[in-house]
């Protein structure tokens, strides 16, 4: 993939609003921004599955669970976060692999409760398996990363970890989508049978978009676990899974940003209208069903179809020629 001038000054300019964004902030904004990192991974992850691949996934909240937990108990276990996190994205892609199986044979809605389900039945192995997961109580005091021996404590050095994690699964992301993975992953979305006339293993790329979506939920919730340094069941629930999925379509699905912007809107944006007060969850969601409703392609499909639209359009030639004959 070649890079632009321009985009590489964009990318430049965005990291630096990032490392600058939680100076003079306190732990609360830093902690607010940390989560936005995390769940923009998240995001990242569900968009390669549902936005490049095509399929639907409602059980990205319990891959980032099982990462979370396999996190928390290893590390608990006194092994350091490197070690917890490999395994976590190890853990979720092979579950990931089994969950695309239905795929291969459900389609749609159909897929949707699939992996709703699986969705579920995790939440309920985390509430009820109380000899691993303490059930509902939760595990708590959670170590946090270590960098070259130094613990990423509550505050500025944490957030620069989650950036850079973050940082590193935009480049491997980015990587993805414009490697001939992506390119089939595209293919397997638009039209899955021309896709197989072609000579693209559907199969395969089916089971691995769903894999390597999972693998990046696991990875947020490697993250998740330590930000928090405390996690029980009900913070992996349906309810954020159908979260991430809002992420997805707000900023719109299939576009690299996209996930990014709506982790933005749906993590951010009830902060900013805390003045709200009591109104500002109203607001919020009246705001969402109007950009629903006039851009189902999102925030950054809207962005496309204005410069589309009032984009001015080159006069051929040849066509007012031909209306004069």
């Amino acid at each position: 993939m070649k890079l632009k001038p321009l985009h590489i000054i964009l990318a430049l300019v965005g990291i630096a609003l990032l490392i600058l964004a939680p100076i003079w902030q306190g732990n609360y904004i830093r902690y607010v921004l940390c989560s936005w990192l995390i769940f923009s991974i998240a995001a990242m992850g569900l968009n390669l599955t549902l936005g490049y691949a095509g399929q639907i996934s409602l059980a990205q909240a319990a891959f980032m669970g099982l990462g979370a937990y396999t996190t928390a108990l290893i590390t608990m276990a006194g092994y350091p976060w490197i070690l917890s996190a490999a395994v976590a994205i190890a853990l979720t892609f092979v579950i990931g692999l089994i969950l695309g199986y239905p795929a291969l044979r459900v389609q749609h809605h159909f897929l949707a409760f699939v992996t709703l389900a699986f969705n579920t039945l995790v939440f309920l192995v985390l509430r009820n398996e109380e000899w691993l997961t303490v059930g509902s109580f939760g595990l708590v005091g959670i170590p946090r990363p270590e960098v070259f021996g130094y613990p990423t404590i509550k505050g500025l050095p944490f957030y620069y970890f989650t950036l850079g994690c973050f940082l590193v699964t935009v480049l491997f992301v980015g990587w993805m989508v414009h490697s001939p993975w992506g390119r089939a992953f595209k293919a397997l979305r638009e039209n899955p049978i021309r896709a197989n006339s072609l000579g693209l293993d559907t199969r395969r790329m089916t089971l691995l978009a769903f894999a390597i979506g999972s693998a990046i939920g696991g990875f947020a919730g490697a993250l998740q676990a330590p930000l928090v340094q405390f996690i029980e069941p009900g913070s992996f629930a349906l309810v954020h899974s159908l979260k991430i999925l809002l992420m997805v379509i707000v900023g719109g699905a299939g576009f690299f940003f996209g996930p990014m912007l709506g982790a933005a809107i749906v993590v951010l944006l009830p902060e900013v209208l805390r003045f709200t007060e009591g109104y500002y969850l109203i607001v919020y969601a009246l705001l969402v069903l109007v950009l629903m409703v006039f851009s189902p392609r999102g925030l950054i499909g809207l962005g496309f179809s204005l410069h589309d639209r009032f984009k001015p359009q080159a006069e051929r030639g040849d066509m007012a020629k031909g209306a004069s004959l």
